[in-house]
């Protein structure tokens, strides 16, 4: 099933439940020494806790039975200050917990976001961004009560547990084995419960996710559909997908409900029957009434930690879901990496050459087949044919945002899967028709080409491209803040930032694709003179449909099915009067017609 859809569930790869478990617990390892100090204080309290009935059982059968009201006062005086400081250590504890666990989700967070951007453009390409922000940010929030119970109830809960069952069976062994004769029939009913609700969570996440995808799919695009009037459409579609979440919600949560009445049903029917043997064991003077009363405490004692253990393991449920969807994406491995042994690429001087070159996206259509060319360096190349043809294929091997099905692709004579990945691209100047521009100043906008650039440079690259200009007439100039993906600058003024962005970093190796194909005519004239200081002294490939703006290329190479068909200057591939001659007449004529 495919998982490129907002309406599609996601295929998650099932992943071994202790390796995940035992890869989320290792981001408390950091904090190994803040985590003991919580279980110190938590097992103080657990003490207190426990002592409190046993204090109760001796002021009736020592004290106050005896009328020896000083001594019952000292116990009492114990007992006030030893709940007051279980009540200290019990605010320290969670304060100290709530830090732990907030680090942990903020290192869990930053480890995904940086694998992430690891990873190649096809799995971007796999699935919608909304499904991707979902684990960055839903997923990793779930794990918050997941690691807070692991530490405080879980580990001290089971302590609790030893140590009420071994002061039960020191107080009355007969009344401890009746106390837990409903435990193994409570562990089966609860492993069957656990077994079904976990799927039902797993589905639940999937169908966030999907609504999650389709809402940032469709904030996105919020302007193709208020210009088709279709707001009932994608408000029908999106009350379909929360009714579906909803739906999915409350059946997980309908099998999460049968946790509670199975515990507090065998603590009721536990407690009767203690009762009952208790009752029995005092008319035959085998133990006192204070035993019983401190034992009915003890009890209370011993059904609460597994009460707790029962939350945690709900929990874990509940999130083991979310952390399965974090884990399966973090071991996916990039498809595009640095070897080991790469070599740092030092300066590039131009030099691109395809030997034989291969390449398909899904090992079914060949996309390009059999490319060989070389291009010197400082040679600009025009890349024009057909929509499909390869051409921004080509360019994305260069890039190697994708490796070469077969075949080799070179630069400075260096096969770039053995160079070092970010000293190649940072090496590279890439423009797409599509500018992208971050919610920023526009200065911040230009210096992302280069990060330690002065405001002086990033002015000179401006004016370089004639976006100098417009930038002083806007409100706060080269401050000015620009929203998301720069919606209010027009298409001309994006482009003309994202040249000068270009140019500030100075790249060695230069690629537009289609990057003049939504710039008006006036402002085309005004950026093709920056556009020949870009290209000066760089190797550049330059993809377009309008053939007027690739005239003065050194080479123009027309790529069809695959292939390079045609290779020349511009008067060499109009007197040969092939497939460039026909694109080049074909527009001429569509021109004319419309002047």
């Amino acid at each position: 099933m495919s998982i490129n859809s907002t309406k599609q569930d996601e295929m998650i790869l099932t992943l071994p439940r202790t390796r995940v478990l035992k890869r989320l617990f290792s981001y408390l390892k950091p904090y190994g020494l803040k985590v003991f100090i919580v279980i110190l204080l938590l097992i103080f309290v657990m003490i207190v806790g426990l002592v409190n009935p046993y204090f109760l059982k001796i002021s009736i059968d020592k004290y106050i039975g005896n009328s020896d009201y000083n001594g019952l006062m000292l116990l009492a005086l114990l007992f006030i200050v030893l709940n007051v400081a279980s009540m200290i250590a019990s605010r320290f504890r969670i304060l100290i917990m709530s830090s732990v666990t907030n680090n942990a989700l903020v290192n869990i967070r930053n480890d995904l976001y940086t694998h992430i951007q690891k990873l190649g453009f096809a799995f971007f390409d796999s699935r919608p961004v909304g499904k991707i922000l979902a684990r960055v940010i839903g997923d990793v929030n779930a794990l918050g009560d997941l690691f807070t119970n692991s530490v405080t109830s879980l580990i001290p809960e089971l302590l609790s547990l030893i140590c009420v069952t071994f002061i039960m069976f020191f107080m009355n062994a007969k009344l401890a084995l009746a106390s837990i004769a409903l435990l193994p029939v409570l562990f089966i009913l609860m492993f069957s419960i656990e077994t079904i609700s976990r799927r039902k969570w797993e589905v639940y996440r999937s169908k966030r996710s999907n609504l999650n995808a389709y809402t940032h799919e469709n904030f996105s695009g919020v302007k193709i559909v208020q210009g088709f009037a279709n707001e009932n459409l994608t408000n029908k579609n999106f009350s379909t997908l929360l009714t579906d979440m909803l739906d999915r919600f409350m059946d997980a949560v309908r099998y999460n409900d049968f946790f509670w009445p199975l515990v507090e049903l065998s603590w009721g029917i536990g407690t009767i029957i203690v009762f009952l043997n208790g009752i029995r064991l005092i008319d035959s003077n085998e133990i006192t009434i204070g035993t019983l009363i401190a034992f009915t405490m003890y009890i209370g004692m011993f059904w609460r930690p597994i009460v707790n253990i029962s939350n945690f393991y709900n929990t874990l449920i509940t999130n083991f879901a979310a952390a399965q969807r974090i884990f399966e994406i973090m071991e996916i491995n990039p498809d595009i990496y640095s070897i080991d042994s790469a070599e740092v690429f030092p300066e590039i001087k131009g030099t691109v050459e395809f030997k034989d070159v291969t390449f398909s996206y899904d090992s079914k259509k060949k996309v390009l087949n059999n490319v060989s060319f070389k291009v010197n360096p400082g040679e600009n190349i025009a890349l024009v044919g057909p929509t499909g043809a390869g051409k921004t294929t080509i360019v994305n091997l260069i890039s190697r945002f994708y490796d070469a099905t077969n075949g080799k692709v070179l630069i400075d004579n260096k096969n770039i899967k053995h160079m070092d990945l970010e000293s190649l691209r940072s090496q590279m100047g890439i423009m797409l028709q599509d500018t992208f521009l971050f919610s920023s100043t526009i200065k911040e906008n230009i210096r992302y080409g280069k990060l330690n650039a002065t405001d002086e440079e990033v002015i000179a690259a401006a004016k370089a491209v004639n976006a100098h200009d417009f930038i002083v007439k806007l409100e706060n100039g080269y401050d000015t803040e620009v929203s998301e993906r720069g919606s209010k600058l027009s298409v001309g003024q994006r482009q003309l930032l994202s040249f000068a962005r270009a140019l500030l970093a100075n790249p060695r190796i230069l690629i537009l694709d289609e990057a003049t194909s939504n710039i008006d005519t006036h402002t085309e004239k005004l950026v093709q003179q920056g556009i020949e200081k870009l290209l000066t002294g760089r190797t550049s490939f330059v993809i377009a449909h309008r053939l007027s703006t690739i005239r003065d290329c050194d080479r123009i190479m027309v790529i069809d099915d695959g292939r390079i068909i045609e290779s020349g200057t511009h008067d060499e591939l109009i007197e040969l009067k092939g497939s460039y001659y026909s694109l080049y007449m074909s527009q001429y004529k569509l021109m004319n017609e419309g002047a």
